[in-house]
């Protein structure tokens, strides 16, 4: 075993030192031409340090959709996509049908590079990328080997303005990513006009997030845009007396039976959250339904659920956790609020 091991990287070594020996100038190649375009440098500051990017990156690689959201936001395409979940395997050749939410705003064929927590090394340099995007929870024990890959910007979860801003300074689009914010913003305050009348007769919600009742979390707590969103629509989230509203990483379990001391609840949403892979087809539509199908029938098939005010007065409302879990920003916000508005602006 020590032996194939030790082949193994010996072959990476080599491969690795083709392709950084590719990329060497040579005295011939050191022109003036050349020098100008090496002007075209900038130092993007991520997580991990300080990264190198010279012009516009056009063969871009991305570990998961949390930085693939932002990139396509931005209108620009990756050449390679390792995702969360093995939803599909092989090549991406039909993106719409074989990666969740995003594929639709995809125009070519992607190289599959692994998982986006273990990407296949052997995978990205058959993709020659020059530029790799990932995350820090996800990707910082290999931001070394991924650096002699191509340059390598990780991208913290939690901080989504930040990310895209600093994705859009990778691919020089830094421009463009002021625009997304501030239009992201407008469209946020034009739905909190668009809810204000519901806000105003159903002001208390409860959020919460379960794959099929056995566990059930509050939806509170934690940042993203799953909570965020809902805030600023107008809703009083409300919560258990015991639980600190200050405490944001604070994760908080509810049994059914406890959800009878919330009923003070006018509505509910249920974040669906089963992320298990489609068993038969593996299209997107598939894993999409499959976050809320479960839950939603139990849901309606148990007395303690259909006790509750929201449930007897047809506010519970199932949307699947993904959109903003997964997609925290202007993609993840548009679809997250459109879900909304179809469920809750609907009559009853």
């Amino acid at each position: 075993m020590k032996v194939l091991a030790v082949t193994k990287w010996l072959i990476f070594v080599v491969l690795l030192g083709h392709s950084i020996s590719a990329c060497q100038p040579t005295p011939e190649q050191d022109t003036p031409r050349n020098a100008a375009s090496s002007a075209d440098c900038r130092v993007v500051q991520h997580e991990l340090g300080e990264t190198k990017i010279c012009g516009q990156p056009q063969r871009i690689v991305v570990l998961g959709p949390y930085v693939l959201e932002p990139l396509l936001a931005l209108k620009v395409q990756p050449i390679g996509f390792a995702d969360h979940i093995t939803v599909h395997q092989g090549a991406y050749d039909n993106p719409e049908q074989q990666i969740p939410y995003l594929g639709r705003y995809i125009t070519q064929p992607l190289m599959n590079v692994g998982q986006a927590y273990t990407p296949s090394i052997e995978a990205l340099l058959k993709a020659k990328p020059d530029l790799i995007l990932g995350t820090v929870d996800g990707n910082t024990d290999q931001y070394e080997t991924l650096s002699k890959v191509a340059p390598t910007v990780l991208l913290e979860w939690s901080e989504t303005e930040e990310s895209l801003q600093t994705i859009a300074e990778a691919v020089d689009r830094s421009e463009q990513a002021e625009q997304l914010l501030t239009e992201t913003e407008r469209r946020v305050t034009t739905a909190r006009e668009r809810f204000a009348s519901l806000v105003a007769t159903h002001p208390k919600l409860l959020l919460l997030s379960s794959s099929d009742l056995r566990e059930i979390n509050l939806g509170n707590s934690g940042h993203g845009l799953c909570r965020s969103l809902v805030s600023k629509l107008g809703f009083q989230l409300i919560s258990p007396p015991e639980f600190d509203n200050k405490k944001e990483d604070a994760r908080v379990q509810i049994s059914l039976e406890g959800l009878t001391q919330l009923d003070e609840a006018d509505s509910m949403v249920l974040l669906g959250s089963n992320f298990s892979p489609p068993k038969a087809t593996g299209s997107t539509t598939e894993f999409e339904a499959s976050q809320i199908t479960d839950l939603k029938q139990m849901w309606q098939k148990n007395a303690i659920a259909q006790s509750l005010k929201a449930s007897k007065t047809g506010r519970v409302y199932f949307i699947p956790a993904y959109l903003c879990l997964g997609l925290p920003g202007p993609i993840g916000t548009e679809l997250y609020l459109e879900e909304l508005k179809q469920q809750m602006l609907s009559p009853l």
